[in-house]
């Protein structure tokens, strides 16, 4: 009976991603940022039913408090509960940044494997397009897509109400998402189209894959089978750092009015209307902005460890 490779060592075989959660957890500021983040996480989905105060409750004898037993973070200028609505706001930011960073990848995944496969012109067309959306302004690319786009879906929505009577359509927070997730993703998938190119382009004429040609396998199983997955590590790093600027890109936005508007709390949202009172009532920017920071840096510092866990090779 032949033995087994940790027999005939003494130890496990090697294990990329075995391996790479050790060196994960020998990195004290990536595991923390972990521990934050998964924390964030639980907040966003069970956060709502913890606190004792309803985002849209109003208490206008409480208006402009500062923080207290009773409210934590202080209350606003309707008398709402500051921490009610930043854990509303950190639901919104995790929808807004999963949701724009999953598509954001999945388009950069297909064009930038495909071109990276197939190369010739394809390749130059796929490169000049994802070059001529990194270079308009983001800022402008999001004001022009919510400015031409949000009229006629509002209309859409008005005439299926009318016709339908159901209240969903009456809903405007939904074309809110709706146009956030749109014009965020078209923003933000060229990075990661860049980086499956480059990772494609480097694996695409090894032997492994040379083999599964002269098998007969279909271009997309190929690709999905052998050339995709060896881009994992990389992308697992930018998709990291891309969940954190996406939550700032849409705090911004809402900042700025053109992304998640209320009654929908938003950290964004809610650090424009602090920034107006914050001379008198400080408690309601800090709220709203630490927990933006806090996230951000936590997305940032996993982002170098998971770089340093999955390339050791890169390490100083």
């Amino acid at each position: 009976m032949a033995l087994k490779q940790e027999d005939v060592r003494g130890e496990p075989p090697v294990n990329l991603w075995r391996d790479a959660w050790y060196r994960l957890k020998q990195n004290r500021m990536a595991l923390t940022s972990l521990v934050i983040i998964l924390a964030l996480a639980f907040i966003a989905v069970f956060g709502p039913w913890l606190t004792p105060y309803d985002f849209l409750s109003q208490d206008l004898i409480a208006r402009n408090q500062p923080p207290t037993w009773a409210h934590p973070f202080g209350t606003d200028e309707l008398g709402r509960d500051v921490l009610s609505r930043v854990i509303y706001g950190t639901r919104t930011a995790f929808i807004v940044a999963i949701s724009v960073t999953a598509v954001a990848t999945l388009i950069g995944i297909v064009l930038g494997a495909l071109a990276g496969y197939f190369g010739g012109l394809f390749d130059r067309f796929v490169m000049w397009f994802t070059d001529m959306t990194m270079s308009v302004p983001q800022l402008l690319l999001v004001v022009v897509i919510n400015a031409s786009l949000k009229p006629p879906l509002a209309r859409w929505m008005e005439a299926q109400y009318l016709e339908t009577l159901n209240p969903i359509y009456r809903n405007s927070i939904i074309i809110d998402f709706v146009l956030v997730f749109g014009s965020m993703a078209l923003i933000t998938w060229p990075p990661y189209a860049r980086l499956v190119r480059a990772q494609v382009l480097s694996v695409r004429n090894r032997p492994y894959v040379t083999a599964a040609r002269a098998l007969g396998l279909s271009t997309p199983v190929i690709i999905a089978r052998y050339i995709v997955p060896n881009a994992l590590g990389p992308l697992i790093v930018a998709v990291s750092a891309g969940l954190g600027t996406a939550m700032v890109l849409e705090s911004a936005f809402s900042f700025l009015g053109i992304g998640v508007n209320p009654p929908m709390p938003s950290w964004g949202n809610m650090i424009a209307d602090g920034l107006r009172v914050w001379r008198n009532y400080p408690h309601l920017l800090l709220a709203p902005a630490m927990m933006l920071a806090l996230a951000t840096v936590a997305f940032s510092f996993l982002g170098d460890g998971l770089n340093d866990a999955l390339n050791p090779k890169g390490q100083k």
